[in-house]
């Protein structure tokens, strides 16, 4: 059974960020995939007023004293990079036609996950200083493609990214998905993709497709699964079929970049906080070099806020001090061992003590008797 893209809406229109005089700034939405009569995505001229809520609630300031990304790729699989775009100048290497994204979602999604300040009203991403490997795993109309996914991967690993964000959701059979995580992370690249779409899959009626599925790659178990949540740290209703996602991270009211340009658009789902998450992994692989991807993941988990589905906390994940092992099942007690007693080898000894002692007498006896009367007779024998 072929893998099958997630239907969607082309963009997602949410409650705009508030400006500093209260009133709101009416970002463009980001588009998840295009129509055929549509334009290729331009630049924004909107731009958002305050500090997005995200900084906050990943502490990135504070990670940032320790770690910025820097020596670290992040591969994206996505509809592309715009190589051109200031705040990742310098810092996408694409792969093919991956250097263009008529769609837009790549080049946000990099922005979430690598974007540097270009001015005081910029969005930075949470690793500013990684680099971006750039790989189309859809085609131009931002259709995803299993084949393109699977390559994505593959190419990812053995061009030495050690974090590979997939920012598109398939169904139906994962199995090439699978093989290629499995090679990524032999590679010791660490995968991160969503765990469900970024909207609920429509039928033919238009109605939502409630009907239980499977959600690739996130359905690999070696995939770092990601669902997004709101400010108030509020997430959507689980898709059907989706299983329980490792973490949750920003996803919702997310400012980010365009493909040109300075200004904002304004997106929602579990792409862009997968997006967070694989710049978070780029902050613990530049600060801590030594682990591995799977202790790269490992950390990010234990390290999140706790709560039904644990909660990304980027400077947790760079600070923590975790055990060096799993805990362990609790040992079996050793049975009770009674100490052996004493008091049969001390009755032997006295035993032994007195049954010498009185052969000692008795030969002392006997000699008493023996001794004179051998005297006597001049030791003759007896008649």
């Amino acid at each position: 059974m072929a893998l099958a893209a997630v239907a969607a809406v082309p963009a997602l229109v949410l409650a705009p960020p508030a400006a500093a005089d209260g009133e709101p700034v009416p970002l463009p939405p980001l588009r998840l995939r295009m129509a055929v009569d549509d334009t290729c995505a331009t630049a924004s001229t909107k731009t958002a007023e305050l500090l997005p809520w995200t900084h906050q609630a990943l502490q990135l300031p504070r990670s940032w004293q320790l770690s910025r990304g820097a020596g670290v790729t992040v591969a994206v699989i996505d509809t592309g990079v715009a190589a051109r775009t200031p705040a990742l100048k310098g810092r996408v290497t694409a792969v093919g036609e991956a250097g263009e994204d008529c769609v837009g979602h790549g080049s946000f999604a990099a922005g979430l996950i690598a974007a540097a300040a270009t001015g005081p009203k910029t969005v930075t991403g949470v690793a500013p200083g990684a680099e971006i490997l750039a790989l189309r795993g859809t085609d131009a109309l931002g259709n995803p493609d299993a084949a393109r996914i699977a390559q994505g991967i593959r190419t990812a690993a053995d061009e030495g990214a050690g974090v590979v964000y997939v920012g598109q959701v398939l169904t139906g059979d994962g199995e090439d998905l699978a093989d290629a995580v499995a090679y990524a992370l032999d590679k010791d690249a660490l995968v991160v993709a969503p765990a469900a779409p970024d909207v609920a899959p429509q039928g033919a009626d238009g109605r939502p497709d409630t009907r239980p599925r499977a959600y690739w790659p996130a359905r690999v178990p070696d995939v770092v699964s990601v669902v997004d949540h709101g400010p108030a740290g509020t997430r959507p209703e689980a898709a059907p079929g989706a299983l329980a996602p490792d973490l949750s991270a920003p996803g919702d009211a997310v400012v980010g970049i365009g493909v040109e340009g300075d200004g904002h658009f304004l997106g929602s789902g579990s792409s862009l906080a997968a997006a967070h998450v694989a710049g978070a992994a780029a902050l613990v692989r530049s600060y801590l070099p030594g682990l591995s991807a799977a202790e790269v993941a490992r950390r990010l988990q234990e390290a999140a806020y706790p709560d039904s589905v644990p909660r990304l906390d980027a400077y947790a994940g760079l600070t923590a001090v975790l055990p060096t092992t799993r805990a362990n099942a609790e040992a079996r007690p050793e049975p009770a061992r009674m100490p052996h007693t004493t008091a049969g080898g001390t009755r032997d000894r006295a035993l032994l003590l007195g049954g010498g002692a009185l052969c000692v007498v008795l030969l002392i006896g006997a000699a008493m008797v023996v001794v004179p009367l051998g005297k006597a007779r001049g030791w003759r024998p007896a008649q």
